[in-house]
């Protein structure tokens, strides 16, 4: 058994320079042919949206909207929470009112910044 796993071993590490070799060669041969990249978000850009109020929470400064695909950020439409900058947006929404709002990403949050 012993003699078994030392050949391998041995078949194995002699076979490495090879397997490397063969491996760079195919990264080599895919030079030119970088697959566009999409571009990121900008760090603060504004996004606008249209949907529906579903629920507000006024003590934690949220509202839950319904909404419809954002272009800016290639989302189809969904129902999300969202922090609110100034809580006197809140006075601009009532749960069941349909809203354009203007939102930018904050960390992992998402913060709307404007209600008409």
């Amino acid at each position: 058994m012993k003699k078994i796993v030392l050949s391998t071993l041995v078949i194995v590490a002699a076979s490495a320079p090879f397997t490397v070799a063969v491996a760079q060669q195919k990264v080599n041969d895919m030079k030119g042919m970088d697959m566009p990249k999409k571009p990121a978000p900008q760090a603060g850009a504004t996004h606008m949206a249209k949907g529906e109020v579903k629920k507000l929470d006024a003590k934690a400064g949220t509202v839950t909207i319904a909404h419809g695909p954002v272009q800016s950020l290639k989302w189809p439409a969904m129902t999300m929470g969202f922090d609110v900058k100034d809580k006197m947006l809140l006075d601009k929404l009532a749960v069941g009112k349909t809203v354009d709002f203007e939102f930018v990403q904050d960390g992992s949050k998402y913060v709307v910044t404007a209600v008409k």
